[in-house]
């Protein structure tokens, strides 16, 4: 069974651009997701007190899957963002709450990931700071002619 460690604090440090999420009641781990803009890219670090893993998905490719999760019940990973070895599983409670599992796959043998969530309301920060939207990302909005 998969235990989740809610995020539900944020901070943006404008400065830098760089995004990052905690939880609001510290622990000795202390679970931080911190994410960046690099032109096409996200760089995306997610620690757990002196472990840590780094991605860098597509910036297009998150943007389309996030807008793309609905919540599916029984389900807590539907969408992956990365390759077959490293990889960011992305999920949508039916609360709003986003699910997500950054994963460094060693071989067939085994793998490494974190299990975070971010509260309804973090995750809808990350929606905007990306920005996320749902219309563009299925093709909504396009007009064709």
């Amino acid at each position: 069974m998969r235990n989740f460690e809610l995020l539900d604090s944020y901070s943006i440090d404008t400065a830098t651009g760089v995004l990052t999420f905690t939880a609001a009641q510290q622990s000795l781990a202390r679970p931080i997701v911190a994410l960046r803009r690099e032109g096409g890219y996200i760089a995306l670090s997610a620690s757990y007190g002196p472990f840590e893993i780094a991605l860098r998905p597509r910036f297009q490719e998150l943007s389309r899957v996030l807008a793309r999760l609905q919540p599916v019940e029984g389900l807590q990973t539907t969408r992956q963002v990365g390759t077959g070895q490293a990889f960011l599983a992305l999920g949508l409670k039916p609360d709003g709450v986003l699910l997500m599992r950054p994963t460094i796959v060693a071989d067939a043998t085994g793998h490494m990931g974190f299990n975070l969530a971010l509260s309804a309301e973090a995750r809808h920060t990350l929606f905007e700071w990306l920005p996320v939207d749902p219309a563009t990302a299925t093709g909504e909005n396009q007009t064709t002619g």
